[in-house]
């Protein structure tokens, strides 16, 4: 727990001095504690002494005490002084978590007494041991093992705390650190939920009028974690006011005037992110003046060469959230203030920046950038892959060896960057980007379990970017096939999460469109007639429309069409009926259906399948005389390819779909006012030779 400690203290008297911790006379509890307190400031090696020598446990028993037997000047020596002690190092900390300093503290920060300070002198000693608590509190809630879920789990600590920010400048700091690290931690709606009713965002907004940029900066880091991806907070937050009364002024135009150049660059930065957490939980639309003309110009600045890196991380990607799905934000911030070529230096080595984290940090800040503003705009694309090495660092953080968060950010801002066109025929191909992408793939896929979810975002964002890579007229198609690419697919679709059956049955049907006969056969080798059913009755319905996909494409151009129901005919028809039967369906699902269908009846060969089954027959007629009229010309399309006069057997299979009424289904549909259903009708009855 905490590693070798050095002796507690180097004079004879150590043992005695220790002793008087525990004496009964309150004085000499006292001169002991001041100089404990004394003698571990600034020094790490005496902290770890104290821990070691067992002295916490005293000190914590000192602070709770409320019988009366101990002055309320010791409980204060006893909570500055554990508050000393959690500033050392982390196994410091970590042995104050494990001695229960967390629900001690929150105790007594419960169960003192607030008194007005006219009428009674205790007042500021109460103030002092609460400010004590509330420092020490927040210096251990800045460690990661810290157990922030405490605060949540009496429903009076939140308002609790809150009432005490009133009581003094550090109370505001340590109690908007305090809620900040809690709600960073958890950050679920739950949580954040319970911070809005407490109180939080009246309390805090208060503070944001505040002069003091240490009181502001907290307010605005805990209202900013808060609002993310919080539509009710959010809006709550969007239409608080700083004193909290209708006269006061709206916060987000509090929030504007602090990303002002003249504000510290950390307000700024705390600021922005408040705005742009509010409008991406729909509290503030793309175009209020507070989004496109403070937050998004203050996020461009701060990512400026001027400012520090750590900050110039934060604003990257705080800029790459505010602009992830808006066009014209995104397009906006291409063009300002030189935006493309700044982050294109994160990418750079820097000789100032030695720490290898923070530049990890850097690149991934810059590909997430990247990777919001080509979402969705040809030309900002193209700008970007323009960007001098730009393809090249990106080839190079697919294969980053430190961890997969710079590679998960280099996979997203290819896949944005793989919706062009243009750049998979050009650039992809010139970089062969499909090689470490495939690399990437084959070791996120092999040695997925058991790794963080880091790992399964890497395999999920990779894998929608091959589905791009394997577009018909993509260069990249082939040699991907070639390395393994249709197996790597169909274990895609045996996974447990539906992102990744959707990526890989996706993938798979981009592959069988136009694909050359071995391929449609290695894709249905490889899946199996097995797997297609499992997907066809997949929970998750883009995975049920991506497989009829996938059977429409293998089933395309006569040969192929004949060959494949050869084989598969029974596993095939009765796939189809399966889809058609099912009353839960949605009407696009059995289109596809239909479609499929209608590809069979294309066949020279496989029409037979579909003449020679009455149940698949009997579902035509009913889906031509369906309510939806996309059903109906669906199957009118299916019976054009069956009744096509120029195809042998025309004659044949004519006269027994007479026989079944369905000459006389489209002799009535002649009358519809649907004009394209009334086209396909036409061109049915058209193909029908004379009685």
């Amino acid at each position: 727990m905490v590693s070798v400690m050095q002796p507690f203290m180097d004079v004879e008297s150590s043992r005695s001095y220790i002793d008087e911790l525990y004496s009964v006379d309150p004085q000499k509890c006292l001169d002991a504690l001041v100089c404990l307190k004394n003698s571990v400031i600034g020094s790490n090696r005496q902290k770890g002494s104290v821990i070691a020598q067992g002295v916490v446990p005293r000190l914590l028993q000192l602070l709770g005490d409320i019988s009366g037997s101990i002055t309320d000047r010791i409980r204060l020596e006893a909570a500055v002084t554990l508050g000393s002690l959690a500033k050392g190092t982390d196994q410091h900390v970590v042995a104050l978590i494990d001695l229960g300093v967390v629900p001690l503290i929150l105790q007594v920060l419960m169960t003192t007494s607030l008194v007005d300070p006219i009428t009674d002198g205790k007042t500021r000693i109460n103030d002092l041991l609460i400010e004590a608590c509330l420092r020490c509190l927040r210096t251990v809630f800045q460690h990661s093992s810290a157990p922030v879920h405490t605060i949540y789990q009496n429903p009076s600590l939140v308002p609790r705390l809150l009432s005490l920010a009133s009581r003094s400048v550090t109370s505001q700091i340590c109690i908007a650190t305090i809620l900040t690290t809690a709600c960073k931690v958890i950050k679920t709606a739950e949580e954040q939920n319970a911070l809005s009713k407490g109180g939080a965002v009246e309390t805090l907004a208060v503070q944001l009028d505040s002069s003091l940029p240490e009181v502001q900066l907290p307010a605005l880091a805990c209202l900013a974690n808060m609002c993310y991806q919080n539509h009710t907070v959010s809006a709550m937050v969007a239409a608080a006011s700083t004193n909290n009364t209708p006269q006061g002024r709206l916060v987000p135009a509090v929030l504007g005037q602090l990303m002002g150049r003249e504000k510290s660059s950390l307000v700024q930065l705390e600021a922005a992110r408040c705005v742009a957490y509010m409008h991406r939980a729909g509290a503030l639309s793309a175009t209020d003046p507070r989004v496109v003309y403070r937050t998004l110009p203050c996020l461009v600045r701060l990512c400026h060469r001027d400012r520090p890196p750590r900050e110039r991380v934060a604003a990257a990607e705080t800029l790459a959230y505010l602009t992830e799905v808006d066009t014209d934000l995104q397009r906006l911030a291409s063009i300002s203030n030189h935006l493309i070529p700044t982050l294109a230096e994160f990418l750079r080595p820097h000789p100032q920046v030695q720490d290898t984290s923070l530049s990890q940090d850097m690149r991934q800040a810059a590909f997430r950038a990247f990777a919001s503003l080509g979402a969705n705009d040809e030309d900002i694309r193209k700008r970007i892959i323009e960007t001098q090495s730009l393809m090249e660092h990106v080839v190079s953080g697919l294969q980053d060896p430190g961890g997969p968060r710079v590679r998960l950010a280099a996979v997203r801002c290819l896949h944005s960057l793989s919706r062009s066109v243009q750049q998979l025929r050009t650039t992809f191909q010139d970089h062969a980007v499909w090689k470490p992408l495939m690399q990437l793939l084959h070791g996120a896929d092999k040695g997925l379990e058991g790794r963080g979810e880091g790992e399964e975002d890497l395999l999920t964002v990779a894998s929608s970017t091959l589905c791009n890579l394997l577009l018909e007229f993509s260069p990249s198609k082939e040699p991907i096939l070639e390395s393994g690419g249709v197996e790597l697919l169909c274990s895609l679709t045996k996974r447990p999460d539906p992102a990744l059956r959707l990526n890989g049955i996706w993938a798979l049907m981009n592959v069988a469109f136009q694909a050359e006969q071995r391929v449609k056969s290695q894709i249905l080798s490889c899946l199996g007639t097995d797997q297609i059913f499992r997907l066809l009755a997949d929970p998750e319905l883009a995975v049920l429309m991506k497989t009829l996909g996938l059977l429409r494409n293998l089933l395309s151009t006569k040969a192929h069409i004949d060959r494949i129901m050869g084989e598969h005919a029974t596993h095939v028809m009765q796939a189809v009926i399966l889809v058609l039967e099912d009353p839960e369906h949605p009407a696009d699902v059995k289109e596809q259906a239909l479609c499929i269908l209608a590809n069979v009846a294309d066949g020279d060969r496989a029409r037979d399948h579909i003449m020679a089954n009455e149940d698949v027959l009997k579902k035509l007629m009913d889906y031509m005389m369906h309510s939806n009229v996309k059903l109906q010309v669906a199957a009118i399309f299916c019976v054009c390819n069956l009744v096509w006069k120029e195809e042998p057997g025309a004659a044949q299979r004519q006269a027994r779909l007479r026989e079944l009424g369905l000459y006389r289904i489209l002799q009535q549909l002649r009358h519809t006012k649907d004009s394209q259903l009334f086209d396909k009708v036409k061109t049915a009855l058209a193909q029908f030779f004379d009685p």
